[in-house]
């Protein structure tokens, strides 16, 4: 190894820059594979100590299917894969001729970096995300829905209140002119 290779700073020895975030845009649903296939391109062209990682950010959903609740993974950002990295021709190459990748944000030829700032609060988000999955469907208290099964089928109702860890909502239906507080699960009703 060089003397180079061997800096604490974090630099390169051939820029002399250290490593900043991009954006990268990606076929949608590819954004995986766009992961895994500049990963092995950066090994496979030994250019390990300009890259840093590379970043699909996804969170855990609960959803229902056929009466089941299912955990599923959702990406936040869908079409994009975050990607540290030095800049230079070299990279940008490597990067842009990667198999579904689309180009860089910011502009055509000289991508714009993202604050660290940025990438951290995404970071932040997803370990905090890890430990309970999220609904798919998210109901807000006071929202308008419609009952699509079970005894009040095709009744209109406002939301009261939302039990996320049941998956039940109470919801405030008109039957006979009078409001009525009815207790259904989520794959009951629908957003009107």
């Amino acid at each position: 190894m060089s003397d180079a290779e061997n800096k604490p700073t974090g630099e390169t020895e051939t820029t002399g820059f250290a490593k900043q975030w991009y954006i990268v845009h990606a076929y949608s649903g590819m954004e995986k594979a766009v992961e895994r296939n500049i990963a092995e391109r950066v090994v496979r062209e030994g250019m390990e100590a300009k890259f840093g990682r590379i970043l699909v950010p996804t969170e855990e959903v609960v959803e229902m299917k056929n009466g089941q609740r299912k955990t599923a993974e959702r990406k936040l950002y869908p079409g994009y894969v975050f990607v540290e990295m030095v800049m230079d021709d070299e990279t940008w190459h490597l990067v842009k001729q990667t198999s579904k990748v689309t180009g860089f944000v910011g502009g055509r030829n000289k991508p714009t970096p993202i604050p660290e700032a940025e990438v951290q609060k995404i970071v932040n988000r997803l370990e905090e995300g890890g430990e309970r999955p999220r609904h798919k469907i998210e109901f807000m208290v006071g929202e308008l829905v419609r009952v699509k099964e079970g005894p009040f089928a095709d009744f209109n109702g406002t939301v009261e209140e939302v039990n996320y860890e049941r998956s039940r909502l109470r919801v405030s239906v008109m039957i006979f002119g009078r409001s009525t507080p009815v207790e259904l699960e989520f794959s009951q009703v629908e957003k009107t």
